[in-house]
């Protein structure tokens, strides 16, 4: 048996009837804050170079693929099979230069052949991605996240009245200071602590509600210049 089989198996039975209570109370959605403490701790390891201890990070971000991997099979949503299937078939789709007939010979010309392959894929299968907020980096942590969509939308002057109050936020940033802003920050994150919220998650999907409303809007706002 291979050792990933073995991982595998292992999670099988902490989420059996007779595994970890603590395991089988898990969700993807409660797994999502773990999935990021996992990376945070890899990406210090990389950042050291500290490669015995990032042997040990890796195992721990390949614990939470095997576990969402293990909830979604438990749904009959698919397994990990299906998953190192559908990522290495991408692999060899999107490298046509090494798999196929096309030509890359610098790392330019590599990222510029994995767009075009990428795009085509989205047009195949009528996938469309926001021409407003497209650009930002989807998984941020969630307050940068917020800061770049704050931006985007103060750049490109989108409308938001009715999603957000743009009064009030000018006038608290009339009244902010570092120091204040870190108070304010560390005493919401600790009372959400207390109340069970998880702020990351409670900001993502604010986040979401915002460009959701905001696309809505101009996207009204164009319809309504195409028929006046």
């Amino acid at each position: 048996m291979s050792a990933i089989e073995d991982l595998r198996r292992t999670m099988a039975h902490l989420r059996a009837p007779n595994g970890c209570p603590w395991d089988r109370e898990q969700t993807h959605q409660s797994l999502a804050r773990c999935l990021i403490d996992e990376c945070s701790e890899l990406l210090d390891t990389i950042d050291r170079n500290d490669i015995s201890h990032m042997r040990e990070e890796l195992g721990d971000v390949l614990i939470q693929v095997i576990f969402h991997a293990q909830l979604a099979a438990e749904r009959g949503d698919f397994d990990f099979d299906d998953v190192a299937r559908e990522i290495n078939a991408k692999l060899v789709r999107r490298h046509p230069h090494v798999f196929g007939t096309a030509t890359a010979d610098t790392s330019a010309q590599v990222i510029d052949v994995w767009e075009k392959v990428k795009a085509r894929e989205k047009a195949e299968s009528g996938k469309s991605e926001s021409a407003i907020f497209k650009q930002l980096p989807p998984r941020l942590p969630a307050l940068m996240f917020a800061e770049e969509i704050a931006k985007r939308i103060t750049k490109e002057n989108l409308p938001v009245a009715g999603i957000i109050n743009g009064e009030q936020i000018a006038a608290r940033a009339r009244q902010l200071d570092a120091a204040s802003v870190g108070r304010e920050l560390f005493e919401l994150a600790a009372a959400c602590r207390r109340q069970g919220i998880d702020p990351e998650a409670a900001l993502r999907c604010e986040c979401d509600r915002v460009m959701n409303a905001v696309e809505a809007s101009v996207a009204a706002g164009a319809l309504r210049e195409v028929n006046p």
